[in-house]
């Protein structure tokens, strides 16, 4: 008998502000960008905030920043260099009715700035660079060495690692990567973070298994790695705590 399993959606959600002391303004660019966010079925929560005062002291919660430039006392330029001394480096995107300011943005590392009023396209453009730049800062990750060179692997994008004694193959979907470790190390690293040694030679990452049964598990790129008769009452017990915690439904 085959197991199918549906996946749930990512847990992975945007917490986005948008600063303008112009109150029509500020709640009519927050809601173009929930409406272009849901659009493109990316999770997020969008605030509203009418100071660079008060912007700052919630700063540390946001993912991604939309500034105007022209509000009364401290403005958005000011407010962008405050973000920077408190040690803030998320993307910062400035929203103006002028384009004076744009070199003074690349003093602040500004991610982007959008002439008002913004064109739909590249406010789309712009959410959904940001949001692919922090839903890969947040990825996990391992570094492997080989020849003295380092490689850094993201662990969503690891369908399964493959051991052929102290060779270790990295199986991602473009490519495989060879390199030289104990076993015993890799699985360290990889504790709790998604991975099941299902064979002594497959150690595979459950957010790809898309079925099993008791001979073997089917990824969701169509290839079936074999699972060991002694492991496979662990294996199905794995999986299913996995797809517990991240919202799947066997």
């Amino acid at each position: 008998m085959m197991l199918h399993l549906k996946k749930g959606e990512e847990k992975y959600m945007l917490s986005i502000a948008v600063c303008d002391d112009e109150l029509l303004e500020c709640l009519r660019i927050s809601a173009k960008i929930q409406s272009l966010m849901e659009e493109m079925k990316i999770p997020c929560c969008v605030e509203q905030f009418y100071s660079g005062r008060e912007l700052l002291a919630s700063l540390e919660r946001f993912d991604l920043i939309f500034l105007d430039i022209l509000m009364k006392g401290m403005d958005g330029m000011e407010t962008a260099r405050r973000c920077r001394e408190l040690d803030f480096h998320k993307p910062l995107i400035f929203l103006s009715s002028s384009r004076s300011y744009v070199f003074d943005a690349y003093d602040v590392e500004a991610f982007h700035y959008l002439v008002k009023p913004v064109e739909e396209e590249k406010l789309r453009d712009v959410l959904r660079r940001g949001a692919d730049r922090e839903r890969q800062a947040c990825q996990d990750y391992i570094v492997v060495s080989r020849e003295r060179q380092r490689r850094k692997f993201f662990l969503d994008s690891v369908w399964y690692f493959e051991i052929r004694g102290r060779q270790i193959d990295v199986h991602q979907e473009r490519e495989s990567y060879t390199y030289y470790e104990q076993i015993g190390v890799l699985e360290n690293q990889l504790k709790g973070r998604g991975f099941f040694r299902c064979h002594k030679s497959y150690l595979i990452n459950l957010k790809h298994v898309e079925g099993y049964n008791r001979q073997e598990a089917i990824l969701d790129n169509g290839e079936r790695i074999i699972i060991a008769r002694r492991r496979y009452e662990a294996f199905c017990q794995a999986v299913l705590a996995y797809m517990r915690e991240n919202g799947g439904i066997v």
